[in-house]
């Protein structure tokens, strides 16, 4: 057997491992959706923003409602209907098997009337107004509903209300492997999903580098107990490739990362698309949502939680969006997948809605960061954190042109 041979095996599997973990990451999430009671080609309405315990996907926000639907377009369209929205921010990201948003509805695209359109599959016939064309069977549809402050929750749940999709019924999903799985089970859900979501022909050259798997035929059993290290080899580079493509994977500038232009909507970018699936699962693209993460000094760029922090804005130089902000606090899984954390104000995030922020008398602004408690006086502004490692994430919706293009930065965390 030549070593040629087993190199060729290795960067097959490594390039298999990173195409194909994003299936597995939308077939994880679809499986615990239906898990808890959820149908195919129905919304599911979470009626309440999340918190500690929204254990689902990695990375959720405080600040929108979600509803949810897994959709089959296996056996047929299916319609969507969005609501009136007025002043408030409503999106809906249509995002295909691969995790790439080939759509987004709702205020920034379609406007604040509402919209109802047909998402057709890959391969049906279609033709008239409002037609949304989906390049694979599967589709993962998220929609945002803003909630401008405890005030406004049973508001907003009216709107989110509004959302509806209507369809054929369809079987639910058999399981696939967890990301976590021996790569034989892995490789075996990788390709029974490729097969039901066929990659386009953009991803031809991936797809010779992956060729010497046979995924088009999978058998683990042809491998010899050589081959088979060489291909766990590969999905050990692999899961290396992943941790250094995550949402920050373009490095820090000034204390923050900011987002790949390509996020949300990947093209050939695979390891970046295979971090995203990994860390920030239904990541939206820059244009409709910035997310920016802060520079800590522990590994993996966590903060200190035994420490005190602040984040200080120039009057001047607060975050210039057309719709919203947040910071939000997770604490960090081994894994590299971000939870909100228990804390005694059932505080998660805070931002420019939060109730009872406080600006500086210059119109500056100080937000506290840590376990204890800053005071009286900055209570108001205090994001808890547990007393271990923490991650900071900041999210801007609609962000403004010097936001986009990098002429804004954000200052830097600093210690308190």
């Amino acid at each position: 057997m030549a070593d040629a041979d087993l190199d060729e095996l290795t960067a097959a599997a490594r390039a298999a491992w990173i195409f194909g973990v994003p299936l597995i990451e939308i077939a994880t999430t679809r499986a615990r959706r239906l898990a808890t009671g959820s149908q195919m080609n129905v919304f599911m309405h979470l009626q309440n923003l999340a918190d500690h315990r929204a254990r689902t996907a990695t990375t959720p926000n405080n600040d929108t409602l979600y509803s949810v639907a897994q959709v089959d377009l296996s056996h047929g369209p299916v319609t969507i209907t969005l609501p009136p929205s007025g002043d408030r921010y409503l999106s809906l990201a249509l995002m295909d098997a691969y995790t790439n948003n080939f759509a987004i509805l709702g205020t920034r695209t379609t406007g604040a009337n509402g919209v109802t359109f047909t998402l057709v599959g890959p391969n049906d016939a279609a033709g008239g107004a409002n037609i949304v064309r989906s390049p694979t069977r599967h589709v993962w549809a998220l929609a945002r509903t803003l909630v401008n402050g405890p005030h406004d929750l049973e508001a907003a749940r009216q709107v989110q209300r509004g959302i509806s999709m209507q369809g054929p019924a369809v079987e639910p999903y058999p399981p696939s492997a967890p990301r976590g799985a021996a790569w034989p089970e892995f490789f075996a859900s990788v390709a029974r999903l490729m097969a039901d979501n066929p990659p386009p022909l953009t991803d031809r050259a991936i797809l010779e580098i992956m060729a010497p798997l046979g995924l088009d035929d999978f058998d683990p059993s042809r491998f010899s107990a050589a081959r088979a290290a060489a291909i766990e080899a590969g999905v050990a580079l692999a899961r290396a490739d992943a941790a250094r493509g995550g949402l920050e994977s373009g490095g820090f500038i000034e204390g923050w990362s900011y987002p790949n232009a390509r996020l949300g909507d990947f093209g050939q970018d695979y390891a970046h698309r295979a971090g995203v699936a990994i860390g920030g699962l239904g990541a939206l693209p820059p244009v409709e949502a910035m997310y920016m993460r802060a520079e800590g000094s522990l590994p993996r760029a966590l903060f200190d939680g035994g420490a005190s922090w602040r984040l200080h804005f120039p009057a001047d130089r607060l975050i210039p969006v057309h719709s919203f902000w947040s910071l939000s606090l997770y604490e960090a899984t081994g894994d590299g997948q971000f939870f909100f954390t228990e804390n005694p104000l059932s505080r998660y995030s805070i931002g420019d809605r939060t109730p009872g922020l406080t600006m500086n008398g210059d119109g500056s602004l100080d937000i506290w960061i840590g376990h204890e408690n800053p005071g009286t006086d900055k209570a108001s502004n205090w994001l808890p954190a547990p007393h271990g490692p923490f991650a900071l994430f900041m999210r801007a919706f609609l962000p403004k042109p010097e936001l986009l293009e990098g002429r804004h930065r954000l200052p830097p965390v600093s210690r308190s």
